[in-house]
């Protein structure tokens, strides 16, 4: 992987949508980043770039878990793009592992996603059904996932979680 993760900054937006756009082959997570930008709902948003073009995009937004009338906060990966032609490289493994870490940083000990079963657990994503955790929609069980930021995070852990309702659009 010859690109270097960094934090988004004023001026990547457009890279950003482009990568958003290549990956995923509609508008819909690029608005979506848009969207969260704009809300302020934002932990952490990195970038790839490589000779100063982006070739890859992580967002990761806060959400709920609910469960027995109360809310905890909880980090929600999504979306994550690489352009087509720079996937396979590496790219998205790293800013998924730098994206955790922000997140561990920035005071959150779980991190769910909604995506791919055969990718995600690398990173320590597992099934949350068995945790008693489950997205406020119906989705195959094996592609809402859960990881621990810190040991233990799940123990006793449970209940429906919520994304920003910037999620609704798309």
């Amino acid at each position: 992987m010859a690109a270097t993760i960094r934090a988004e900054r004023a001026g990547d937006e457009d890279g950003v949508r482009r990568v958003n756009e290549a990956a995923f082959g509609r508008p819909g997570e690029a608005a979506l980043v848009d969207a969260l930008r704009t809300a302020g709902a934002v932990i952490a948003s990195l970038v790839a770039e490589d000779e100063g073009v982006i070739v890859g995009h992580i967002l990761f937004s806060p959400a709920t878990l609910a469960a027995d009338g109360a809310a905890a906060p909880v980090a929600a990966l999504g979306p994550m793009a690489v352009l087509p032609e720079r996937q396979g490289q590496g790219i998205g493994g790293a800013l998924v592992r730098a994206g955790l870490a922000a997140c561990r940083a920035a005071g959150y000990d779980l991190c769910i996603v909604l995506g791919h079963a055969a990718y995600y657990p690398r990173f320590g994503f597992r099934p949350s059904a068995p945790f008693g955790i489950r997205w406020e929609r119906d989705v195959p069980a094996e592609v809402f996932m859960v990881a621990e930021l810190a040991p233990g995070a799940l123990a006793g852990r449970r209940g429906i979680v919520r994304y920003r309702p910037e999620f609704d659009g798309v």
